[in-house]
């Protein structure tokens, strides 16, 4: 009988059973720990897994964001967590009190792109409780409060904006446009939130969340093989340290056409839009192998989309990132060059700029972890949308042996995945431990995000809810 792919393997939701002395944590920690996290993890396995591909659909503000919600708000009560909720629905799960003191967050977000792998996101969350886990097991208690953060709609999958909860929060998305945006149904986000039992109108900035994070170290899957070819001359590191996210960003292509029978209609007699589709694509791709950039064009909608029929509309994305903004905005030029010769348009949707993390908390987190390799990467993340607001942020990475992402066959090995907990429990330690030199070397110090001072138009209001 052929395999269920809907049905979470062994290695897929458990890995395989380790004993003490290769969980990863450190001592006190140990199979109790590991056990746990495999609990977590298959907790999730099946939490919007596509029966078909194996994959996973999990946007935002749907049923299955809501097991996903319904889950953290669990493991965060059976750790006794405070659980807060933002404006923007990102939950926060803190052990201490942040409106007394600041805290230090872990943690990543639980979405995904259609028919995703389990790791991107998910590894990020469940590593942090993990770590708070393995805090506890060594008898630890915070000098500071130590907080785990789910994003939501990091993927942008539904409604088209990436990090949307970040986003909104740090103000980077305006809540009007926010509420505004439509998923492929036409359903705008105002209404899904309305569904979900939400008041659309708390969308926005929310200074009181951004004042409670003195930093941000968010775990994640690589994406790609940098590790892999760090470590080429031997078994190497587990994980890397964060340095900072290219530039990237997406942009709608709007190509008009005019729609005709597909069998009466001469080829010299056609005004198709596909036929002007297919020529940005060919740009995208040799702008971006010119200018070392990426170019990538996923996702497209014909009109109307019919076998025999020659289509009136094309609307299709365009993502561009590069090493140096100019570089992927010079793809963006090139392409939209060859879409204004056709009549169409290209509309940016988004962009955010190169991001640096914060260079004291990196080199402590590294100097935590015994000097283990630096990566940036191409991928965008919650923790770029925090830095970019002035919250000290750092990175890790666990390795992915086959740098696939963002497809049903992500992966990370297991023993690889405990590594990255008992690191992110190490990073807690030293950020959220008594010593005093730390405000000074890492800017843990209370902070205000920037135009968030006394006195701020707006600041207060609207305030996080605190969840029962």
């Amino acid at each position: 009988m052929p395999s269920d792919p809907a049905r979470p393997s062994l290695q897929e939701s458990h890995f395989h059973a380790a004993g003490p002395q290769e969980s990863g944590f450190p001592d006190g920690g140990g199979a109790a720990g590991a056990a746990e996290f495999d609990r977590m993890w298959g907790d999730l396995a099946g939490i919007g897994r596509h029966p078909g591909t194996g994959g996973y659909r999990r946007f935002a503000w749907t049923r299955e964001d809501a097991d996903l919600r319904e889950w953290f708000a669990g493991a965060a009560a059976a750790r006794g967590l405070d659980l807060v909720e933002d404006r923007a629905g990102n939950l926060w799960a803190w052990w201490g009190d942040p409106d007394a003191e600041p805290g230090v967050v872990l943690g990543s977000h639980l979405d995904s792109v259609p028919d995703g792998g389990a790791f991107d996101g998910p590894l990020g969350v469940v590593s942090a409780l993990a770590a708070v886990d393995a805090l506890r097991a060594r008898g630890f208690t915070p000098a500071r409060p130590l907080g785990v953060a789910m994003f939501g709609d990091e993927e942008g999958a539904r409604f088209g904006v990436a990090c949307a909860g970040s986003r909104l929060i740090t103000g980077a998305l305006a809540p009007d446009r926010a509420r505004a945006l439509t998923d492929g149904a036409g359903v705008s986000m105002a209404e899904a939130l309305a569904r979900a039992g939400r008041d659309p109108t708390r969308l926005g900035r929310d200074d009181e969340a951004l004042r409670r994070v003195a930093a941000f170290v968010e775990l994640h899957v690589e994406q790609g093989r940098g590790l892999g070819q760090e470590n080429r001359a031997g078994p190497g590191s587990a994980v890397a340290v964060g340095t900072g996210i290219w530039p990237h960003g997406r942009w709608r292509i709007e190509l008009p056409g005019e729609a005709n029978h597909a069998g009466t209609t001469a080829l010299d007699d056609r005004y198709d839009p596909m036929i002007a589709y297919a020529s940005a694509v060919l740009a995208a791709r040799g702008a971006a192998a010119w200018h070392d950039a990426l170019a990538t064009c996923g996702k497209v909608v014909v009109e109307p989309n019919g076998v025999n029929a020659v289509p009136s509309r094309v609307t299709a994305w365009l993502d561009a990132r590069a090493p140096r903004a100019d570089r992927a905005r010079a793809v963006v030029e090139e392409v939209a060059g060859v879409v204004q010769v056709h009549g169409g348009t290209v509309t940016e949707e988004s962009w955010t700029d190169r991001t640096v993390f914060d260079s004291g908390l990196t080199a402590r987190v590294a100097g935590v972890l015994g000097s283990p390799p630096r990566l940036a990467t191409g991928a965008g993340h919650d923790a770029g949308i925090l830095a970019a607001a002035g919250v000290p942020t750092a990175m890790l990475f666990v390795r992915n042996p086959t740098g696939v992402s963002h497809a049903p066959s992500e992966h990370a090995e297991r023993d690889d995945c405990l590594a990255g907990v008992a690191a992110l429990a190490d990073v807690a330690a030293d950020l959220a431990g008594p010593e005093p030199a730390r405000t000074q070397e890492t800017g843990l110090a209370h902070r205000s995000p920037p135009g968030c001072g006394p006195g701020f138009p707006g600041a207060g209001a609207g305030r996080s809810r605190r969840v029962p």
